[in-house]
């Protein structure tokens, strides 16, 4: 079967677009397709995380909503062929040795920026984790409108779902700041630049193998998980003592909460965080890095994701 980039450029052919912006944009993506770029991939042990916040549901109530369009059958391809998500459709599966590399190399990249440059400081340290969450669903949303723009494949859920993902982080982000965490300059400069190279590597991880992509974000979505986690446990009475910011009261109980339950897949029960105390943000936060990590975990095999808002899911009135 073609890859993602010999298909675009035979669509780009046959439609006679031959101009130099075109052919610069060829190049951009044939470097980002670079072999390259698939090292750094990873999937870490996530039983923990699902066993003791966030149960699997039985795989009757996984549901899937959206149409896929593939012009080379010109059929539906969420009916009967396999294609469920970008993995099934793109991807193949990573051997167990490319995992258990990249899950030494992202580990070592943690100690060695994130463990020295925020040695001590908290907020900033938050600030940079979520400033770089934020990327991937960035990457993952512009590669799945390009495949939909080029007619090879539609599947509307994942672009509503990964949507949903980053507008969960953009609040995590936005409530770090009121907490302090972007002031410095510096720390500005090392969360948003280290950001740009995330969304390149994703963005090219994803062309090459959707897989990686969602494996690689994975392990970065346990490590905020286990980063919070041990945060809430050391902190505990001192954020009890200090009130919620209003970003967090606003995103998890006085607001619009449809963007909330829209990124949490997997189940038809819906989530209403306690938010009265800097300790049920941070635990709030801690429980969505969970969701996300679930989340990108069914996207690397054939699971057909679901959420609260599915035809199947009743949401109880408030």
């Amino acid at each position: 079967m073609p890859t993602p980039l010999f298909y675009s450029v035979a669509q780009l052919l046959n439609m006679r677009i031959t101009t130099p912006i075109t052919m610069t944009w060829l190049i951009a993506v044939a470097a980002l397709l670079s072999p390259a770029t698939t090292a750094f991939v990873v999937q870490p042990p996530r039983s923990h995380i699902q066993n003791r916040i966030l149960p699997s549901p039985p795989s009757s109530s996984l549901r899937m909503v959206g149409a896929g369009i593939d012009p080379t059958s010109g059929g539906d391809t969420a009916k009967g062929n396999g294609f469920n998500n970008p993995s099934s459709r793109f991807g193949e599966p990573l051997s167990d040795e490319t995992k258990e590399f990249n899950k030494i190399a992202v580990g070592f990249l943690k100690r060695a920026v994130f463990d020295t440059l925020f040695r001590g400081r908290d907020y900033p340290r938050f600030y940079a984790l979520e400033t770089i969450a934020r990327v991937p669903y960035f990457s993952y949303t512009a590669a799945l409108h390009f495949y939909e723009t080029i007619g090879m494949w539609r599947k509307a859920k994942y672009l509503k779902i990964h949507f949903a993902e980053d507008w969960n982080e953009m609040h995590h982000l936005m409530i770090m700041e009121e907490l302090g965490g972007a002031e410095r300059w510096f720390d500005r400069f090392v969360a948003q630049h280290i950001g740009v190279g995330y969304y390149l590597l994703a963005l090219g991880l994803y062309f090459w193998n959707p897989t990686m992509a969602y494996n690689l974000n994975e392990y970065i979505e346990e490590h905020a998980f286990l980063t919070y986690d041990q945060f809430v446990k050391e902190h505990e009475e001192e954020l009890k003592a200090q009130p919620a910011p209003q970003v967090a009261v606003d995103y998890y109980r006085d607001g619009d909460l449809y963007m909330f339950d829209e990124f949490q897949t997997g189940s038809c029960q819906v989530r209403r965080p306690k938010m009265d105390t800097l300790y049920d943000a941070f635990s709030a936060i801690r429980d969505d890095e969970a969701e996300h990590v679930k989340t990108m975990a069914a996207l690397q095999t054939e699971t057909e994701l679901s959420n609260a808002h599915d035809d199947s899911c009743e949401i109880p009135e408030e």
